[in-house]
């Protein structure tokens, strides 16, 4: 399938590009550019949720609660009830109903009318309540509207004004994300393109990547802007896309462009390179090869992301919809685009090249990729048990993690608007603006009273439960903030155990209830979200490797790695090391965001996995024996996966530079779960692990080979089918007829017939059926041993391969 489309892309190559292209920017037209208006800042609750339910008894009955949208936070050393800052206060404050009437529903100033609950005890804070009108994405809309009035206004004297408000922490969240993608693109492509130029040495191979990675993003803006005509969509979501999807789409570019030329320099080892032919082949087999493992790589990373689908917060599933499109949209244009550009360009690849490469003459066996794997094989025991409990111990610090929601303490404490929100908390706390809400419909007002009392006992309030006036109906809602916001679990729990007649209804409500519930449905769900993404991805890996072993071992492999990785970032994020060098408060975690990284972690291993043990395959199947399998495979994608993992870590750094902790926490979990994959999990334990296992890496039932196999190479693979690469088997992999000959002999397993020549052991039977030979345990097609023999001057064994019984 893929060796035919291949030829396909070759034959219609001018005009490939051009449909991709032109569909793409028809969709940035008419769709992506509606993205900004469309995006959410909600989605955070479960809509099935008790605090949901009372969240929409509260609006229905009372209207939303919009006392906590804007504050303004005013502090006068002399006082603020001198008549000067008073009175200026007062009447800018005020003044903004009349000036933004669509804008401000309500304003409780302390200016306007005097309370003592909004004056600090020395005189010296007060503040203004201003309510929003809008509902859902309209208040942040309104606070945009009205936020240069806010900014200009200025007090006599010393007094100061301050921005804070949960609408105000909003907006803030919302410009560092914008901020984030913005960064990645000016600063983040920069880096990229010049790790490639340092990777293949040449402007015009580095800059396929780029195109595919450039494209991917917009092409999946766009698709994520349809989405949200649709349902709703988070903001955040917008950062995890450009991330995840810039970063794969990249990566994905790098290993086709690798392959390319790889197969150019095979294939041109005895034709001009330029041949029409010789280009078309190359491009047949990159895509067979490389083109196919981007396939399925991509497939395991949505089917890892699609977990996050079983949640039901909207933020979760937005971003699940809208990485799933990046990572597919990134794998469709590597493997339509990426082989019709090759087509057209052939050997021009190499064009306008700013460093010299040497690809022909070097062998596997003196780079660094294959002497590492082999010292882990050579101690394979310590280097998996050393390792292991490096990965192991680093783990350990996750029993500390901790979960709440997302507040101002996710901006960093040099940001405006979380100084303003502390120093008002601080000043302030019966006037939270995260309280918790105990919602009850269907009391009488003797229930009422009961319940009144019973709330005024819970312990952690920083006040009692407050009632608001209820309805006829007897619907009323007591609210009251937290006298430590991590302890909204216990709080929360008392509030369930009130004991209410039968008749009457309660729900607990408010940010802390939707922190409670996020974290149940974390621990709810979440086993069967790691059940299914092992189970799917196993599969998979089962079908592209014709083994059973291979991806267990993978899904180990996979969970040493998250395990290590969230061990990392709870010490850090949690524990608070390093934070005040990173500028960030330490603090408990999102639970939806332990989720999603959980997700982004197991698809990129399992993603470099793939592109790993594929090569390992490729050369098994060639007849290779399992340590040359392994040391042959590790050298020949270890700097391209290397190349892969740093560009990944450059667009990563990108976003760990953002204001908002819970991006700080993603990119830096990438980070640190990629260095740790292409380092020693990659180079050390993989190879230390399949050297222990050795024949068994291999086996699976025989439907799952035959399954393998249907997903191999099709097509006759044409004139070149029996060509191996220049350098013979350290260099080289089997044209798309061939690269299958060693699961149809049965899995590698060496042919009986052999007759030693010299150095070499040539295998009589496949030279007799015109499909190969053995070489150093490793099945190579027999015009490269010609070849070979002939540069080593070998012309002895020449003579005997032309004796009449091997002609028959």
């Amino acid at each position: 399938m893929f060796y035919r489309w291949g030829h396909v892309a070759y034959r219609h190559r001018k005009i490939i590009p051009i449909v991709v292209v032109l569909l793409i920017i028809l969709m940035q037209v008419f769709f992506g550019s509606k993205l900004g208006e469309r995006l959410s800042q909600e989605g955070w609750e479960d809509p099935r949720a008790d605090s949901t339910t009372a969240a929409v008894i509260e609006q229905e009955e009372f209207g939303r609660d919009n006392s906590g949208d804007v504050i303004v936070y005013v502090t006068a050393p002399g006082g603020v009830n001198d008549p000067a800052v008073f009175h200026a206060a007062n009447e800018q404050i005020n003044g903004l109903r009349e000036q933004f009437p669509g804008e401000v529903a309500s304003i409780r100033s302390y200016f306007a009318n005097p309370n003592q609950q909004q004056v600090n005890a020395d005189g010296t804070a007060a503040f203004a309540a201003i309510g929003l009108a809008g509902d859902g994405e309209q208040t942040l809309k309104d606070f945009r509207t009205i936020k240069p009035a806010l900014d200009a206004i200025e007090l006599p004297g010393d007094a100061t004004v301050q921005i804070a408000g949960a609408t105000a922490v909003a907006d803030a969240l919302d410009k560092g994300m914008a901020d984030d993608i913005a960064r990645a693109e000016r600063i983040g492509l920069v880096f990229v393109a010049i790790i490639l130029l340092f990777v293949f040495g040449g402007v015009v191979a580095a800059a396929m990547p780029l195109i595919v990675g450039i494209l991917s993003i917009v092409g999946s803006l766009s698709l994520l802007a349809i989405l949200a005509q649709y349902q709703q969509v988070n903001i955040f979501s917008q950062s995890i896309i450009t991330l995840l999807g810039l970063g794969l789409a990249i990566d994905y570019g790098l290993f086709m462009v690798s392959r390319f030329r790889e197969e150019l320099d095979r294939l041109g080892s005895s034709h001009h390179s330029d041949e029409p032919e010789v280009v078309a082949e190359a491009v047949a087999v990159t895509t067979t090869t490389a083109g196919k493992t981007v396939f399925f790589s991509a497939l395991m990373v949505g089917v890892a992301l699609s977990g996050l689908l079983m949640f039901p917060q909207a933020f979760l599933k937005s971003v699940a919809y809208g990485a799933i499109s990046a990572v597919g949209l990134a794998a469709i244009i590597s493997v339509t685009m990426l082989p019709a550009l090759f087509g057209m360009l052939g050997t021009n690849i190499d064009k306008w090249s700013v460093r010299r490469t040497s690809r022909s003459g070097r062998r596997l066996e003196d780079t660094v990729w294959y002497r590492i794997p082999a010292w882990a094989m050579r101690r394979a025991k310590s280097v998996a048990v050393g390792v292991s409990a490096l990965l192991l111990l680093i783990t350990v610090p996750m029993v500390g993690i901790t979960f709440g929601g997302i507040n101002e303490t996710y901006l960093p404490p040099s940001q405006e608007t979380r100084q303003a929100q502390d120093a008002f908390n601080e000043e302030f706390p019966a006037f939270r603006t995260d309280p918790i809400k105990y919602v009850v419909t269907g009391a009488s007002n003797e229930d009422l009273v009961n319940i009144v009392m019973q709330t005024r006992g819970v312990t952690g309030l920083a006040a009692p439960l407050a009632p608001v006036h209820p309805t006829e109906d007897g619907t009323t809602v007591l609210s009251a903030p937290l006298a430590d916001r991590n302890n909204g679990k216990d709080v929360v729990e008392q509030l369930r155990a009130i004991e209410v007649p039968e008749s009457v209804s309660t729900y607990v409500s408010g940010t802390p209830a939707m922190e409670v519930e996020s974290i149940e449905a974390l621990l709810e769900r979440l086993p069967w979200m790691a059940l299914y993404m092992v189970l799917a991805t196993f599969l998979l890996m089962a079908l592209v490797f014709g083994s059973l072993i291979l991806p267990a071992k993978a899904v180990i492999m996979n969970i040493l790695g998250i395990g290590a990785t969230l061990g990392f970032l709870t010490a850090v994020f949690v524990g608070g090391v390093g934070s005040g060098f990173l500028n960030f408060t330490p603090g408990p975690l999102m639970s939806p965001v332990l989720v999603l990284i959980i997700a982004i972690l197991y698809g990129l291993s399992t993603d470099y996995e793939v592109f790993l043990v594929s090569r390992m395959v490729e050369a098994r199947n060639r007849g290779a024996s399992t340590d040359k399998a392994i040391k042959d495979g590790t050298a020949h994608t270890g700097g391209i996966i290397t190349a892969a993992a740093a560009i990944m870590i450059v667009v990563a750094a990108a976003f760990a530079m953002s204001d908002i902790v819970m991006m700080k926490y993603i990119a830096y979990g990438m980070i640190f779960s990629l260095a740790l994959d292409a380092t020693i999990i990659r180079l050390l334990l993989v190879p230390a692990v399949m050297h222990l296992l050795r024949e068994d890496n291999w086996w699976a039932p025989r439907w799952v080979k035959r399954a393998a196999a249907a997903l191999g190479e099709s097509g006759d693979g044409g004139k070149f089918a029996g060509r191996a690469v220049a350098g013979g088997v350290a260099d080289g992999q089997a044209a798309p007829a061939m690269a299958g000959a060693g699961a149809a002999a049965g899995g590698g397993t060496r042919p009986a017939d052999e007759v030693a020549i010299g150095e070499m052991v040539v295998d009589t039977q496949p030279y007799r059926s015109g499909v190969s030979v053995d070489e150093d345990s490793s099945l190579v097609p027999f015009d490269q041993l010609m070849r070979e023999l002939e540069q080593r001057r070998r012309r002895e064994a020449l003579e005997q391969l032309k004796k009449p019984e091997l002609e028959r």
